[in-house]
């Protein structure tokens, strides 16, 4: 029997035992593209090949599998989830700062990021979504500096005063706190009395609104006090007297502008058809308010009506032309106040006219 000739599988030449087949091209040679990529494929005589849609880097479409989600859609959920991140990495760092003390109040127990963080975040949602405070003229407060804002007070409890603090830290373009000057009361009332002092309230008195107004701080006064939030509802609109124009007074010592302001949709909040003088007396407070809902209703009847607000910055009022000893002059202090609370009643009657119904 003859040895059997063993034939190598990557022999070139044809099992026939023909001429040889030509050698195979390796890559990078011959018809082979340089970068080793294959050379595009020819078409028959006469075939057509259907046009390819080119891709581009812009569209941010790549090749992929059918359904596979695209760069944009992976971009997206990549930018979600460290939005994410950073907020619980910010969350836990405000928590861990409060536990250990490491945070800063001023001399009247202001706390800054308390306020913006905390605070203002649960009293947006109520300006914005429920009361949708409309704002105008907020160019009339200064972007630095002191300034004296003197406001309508309405609404039998001083939601007002939020809303305000609200709207300027808000809407400003340098996004700049107000300090409000609140009544005693408030700081007699157990948690109010903290939380007040952490949003940067402060006593209604003359040498702290100085003080921090020659600090370059926005205060903010109610001169009718309780007269004008707790007035009857069939009242409403109409401004009580402004006190002894102390608050001139305090702007003429700093030298800052006052900025009248005028609030409406406040006084129908709550509207105030009654008083329980008796009750009030005996729980302390200035005035027991009765309206359509509360008492009858429980604690339900405590909710406010949603009503369309508007908040308008008046002109501000210059005061530095004025000399030192003007803030000890009865018979200016009684024109400046007297400008003011008709500026802001005018006001008032304006956007009353203007205005298309209580709750739109």
């Amino acid at each position: 029997m003859a040895d059997a000739k063993v034939i190598p599988f990557d022999d070139d030449r044809s099992r026939s035992g023909g001429g040889s087949r030509p050698a195979r091209r390796r890559a990078g040679t011959g018809g082979g593209r340089s970068d080793g990529s294959a050379a595009p494929v020819s078409a028959l005589p006469g075939a057509q090949v259907p046009e390819q849609p080119a891709l581009s880097p812009e569209s941010g479409e790549t090749d992929r599998e059918p359904g596979e989600p695209g760069q944009g859609a992976v971009d997206a959920g990549r930018s979600s989830a460290d939005g994410w991140e950073r907020r619980i990495a910010g969350g836990l760092a405000f928590l861990r700062r409060r536990v250990t003390g490491d945070y800063d109040v001023d001399e009247f127990g202001y706390d800054e990021e308390l306020t913006d963080q905390v605070l203002m975040s649960a009293l947006r949602p109520l300006a914005d979504k429920y009361f949708r405070v409309e704002v105008k003229g907020i160019e009339n407060i200064p972007s630095d500096g002191g300034a004296l804002i003197v406001a309508n007070h309405s609404g039998t409890l001083p939601l007002d005063g939020l809303m305000l603090q609200v709207a300027v830290h808000d809407n400003h373009p340098a996004e700049r706190h107000l300090r409000l000057l609140a009544a005693d009361l408030v700081f007699h009332l157990p948690v109010v009395n903290e939380l007040a002092r952490k949003a940067g309230h402060t006593l209604a008195c003359a040498e702290d609104a100085q003080r921090l107004l020659e600090t370059g701080e926005i205060v903010g006064v109610m001169p009718e006090g309780f007269k004008g939030i707790g007035k009857p509802f069939g009242e409403r609109y109409k401004l009580q007297r402004f006190g002894r124009g102390g608050f001139v007074s305090t702007a003429l010592r700093a030298g800052t502008p006052i900025v009248p302001c005028s609030i409406v949709g406040a006084e129908e909040i709550y509207p105030m058809i009654g008083n329980a003088k008796t009750l009030a007396r005996l729980l302390g407070f200035p005035y027991f308010p009765i309206t359509p809902t509360f008492p009858w209703l429980g604690p339900l009847g405590a909710l406010p009506l949603p009503t369309k607000w508007t908040i308008q910055f008046g002109e501000p009022i210059p005061t530095d032309g004025y000399p030192p000893e003007a803030a000890e002059d009865p018979m200016l202090m009684f024109n400046l106040t007297d400008q003011v609370r008709e500026q802001i009643q005018h006001t008032l009657y304006k956007l009353l006219v203007q205005r298309r119904s209580v709750f739109f």
